[in-house]
This record gives C-alpha cells, structure tokens and sequence, in this order.
C-alpha cells in the first residue's frame, strides 16, 4: 500500500471514529442552544438564520472539539477542533457568542462561543 493510501486511510478511520463519537450523546458534557436573527458563519460553514445547539465534546478530554447542530440535535453543522480562551472580565456573563470582522452583504463569522455559566469559551479556527 502506499504512503498516500495509508494517509487516505487513516484520515477515513479518523474521520468514522469522529461521526462516532458525535451522533453518541453520552460523550455531551453540555449543551447551549443559540438563536440567530440573521445568517452566521462558521469555519466552513454559514448557517441561516435559526436555532441551533451548541455542544463540547467530553470535557474530561485534552481535545477542545465543538459539534453545531440543529435545535433538533438532527442534523450536524459543524463538527471542529477549537481553542479554548478565558472569558474577557468585561464581557457581560449573558454574552453567547462574539464575532469577528467581516465584509459587507458576508455572514459575520462566530469568533468564540462562551457555553452559558462557563468561564471559559471555545474560539473557533479560520484559515
């Protein structure tokens, strides 16, 4: 086999594990569902205006990785590693999301979402 398919592979593997572990609600240490007026982005993703569900992958885990849902918890967004950051002292403690810049008539994409009585918040990775 060569090396290429060996990668191809091994990132399918990682990729089922994923899917795995994401449609299983016991690994869901906490869920926030967020309501957005208008359409909003993601790293790859914009969603529409709506409802969708916020959750963190088991918190007992070095990984920082985050799944947006539907409100339904049906159908999957987003699923992707972040950076967990402190919440700003200044920041109201009601304060879901931040947003970073953006282009006019371009969905604002989410800068960091801050779980509800949580003192830390998972910023999402843009390249």
């Amino acid at each position: 086999m060569s090396k290429t398919k060996s990668i191809r592979m091994a990132l399918a593997v990682a990729a089922l594990v994923f899917v795995s572990v994401a449609s299983s609600h016991a690994f869901m240490t906490h869920e926030n569902k967020l309501t957005f007026s208008g359409p909003v982005a993601l790293p790859g993703v914009v969603l529409p205006a709506g409802s969708y569900s916020f959750d963190v992958m088991d918190d007992n885990s070095s990984l920082d990785v985050v799944i947006v849902r539907n409100a339904s918890r049906t159908k999957t967004y987003y699923l992707g590693f972040t950076n967990t950051i402190a919440r700003p002292k200044a920041l109201p403690a009601n304060t879901a999301v931040t947003f970073g810049e953006t282009t006019a008539n371009t969905a604002p994409p989410i800068a960091v979402w801050y779980p509800i009585g949580q003192s830390i918040g998972h910023q999402f990775l843009y390249r």
